[in-house]
């Protein structure tokens, strides 16, 4: 069986491509993020109706604003997990809350500024707090629940050890200046548990929604350091 995954920037925020006997793409993009999905699937020869799911790790803004135009390009079902189904379906998804002081602060300037009113999409699969095996798309894979960020966010851990991990970790200039914990979440202590629960997994590199990836052992000290 081939497999294959690819990074896809969609706005402000990463999405990933991947194929297997069927396609999923993970998360659907930031706004303004449309135009660079179709040019991606136009560079890597995907044919959008070859998705089969969006995947969701969260459903925070930056991660669904493209939702409705992907969705009707592909023709692909949605699946995100049970707490953060609200977040798509009335389209107003909240912001979350900050970790840091520049957390606290840009998380009150978008609380202040930003009031998105995305349509209104219907999920198709709803996730549990079992997460689910990717074998049935051909994809050697599984999503592990993995609150904190929003207490709905998930994870794609891969069998290769590559880890898709949402906002579980940041890694761009204008959230963090080097790889780590969010800056913003929901509760920060249970985005540290959920990372002692996923590091044992066999992660080797993390693949953020924000910046580029980077090797695991970055969250082991992370995690190491958090508290002290």
């Amino acid at each position: 069986m081939s497999f294959t995954f690819h990074r896809i920037p969609v706005g402000i925020c990463n999405s990933f491509l991947l194929r297997g006997e069927r396609t999923i793409l993970v998360d659907a993009g930031a706004w303004g993020g449309t135009s660079a999905f179709v040019r991606e699937m136009k560079n890597l020869g995907v044919d959008p109706k070859s998705i089969d799911l969006i995947l969701l790790t969260h459903g925070h803004w930056d991660h669904i604003t493209c939702l409705s135009d992907i969705r009707e390009m592909t023709g692909a079902k949605v699946a995100i997990h049970g707490r953060d189904q609200f977040m798509v379906e009335t389209g107003e998804p909240p912001f979350p809350a900050g970790t840091t002081p520049y957390g606290r602060m840009m998380a009150a300037s978008a609380k202040a500024l930003l009031h998105p009113h995305l349509p209104k999409i219907k999920v198709d699969m709803v996730l549990d707090d079992n997460g689910m095996s990717l074998a049935e798309y051909g994809i050697p894979g599984k999503v592990v629940y993995t609150p904190g960020h929003s207490m709905g966010h998930s994870s794609i851990l891969l069998d290769s050890g590559d880890a898709i991990v949402g906002d579980m970790a940041m890694n761009d200039w204008y959230l963090r200046l080097t790889p780590g914990l969010p800056v913003l979440a929901d509760d920060i202590n249970l985005v540290v548990q959920s990372w002692k629960k996923i590091l044992p997994m066999g992660i080797k590199r993390v693949y953020p929604a924000h910046g580029m990836d980077f090797p695991a052992e970055v969250m082991e000290q992370e995690i190491s350091k958090f508290g002290s």
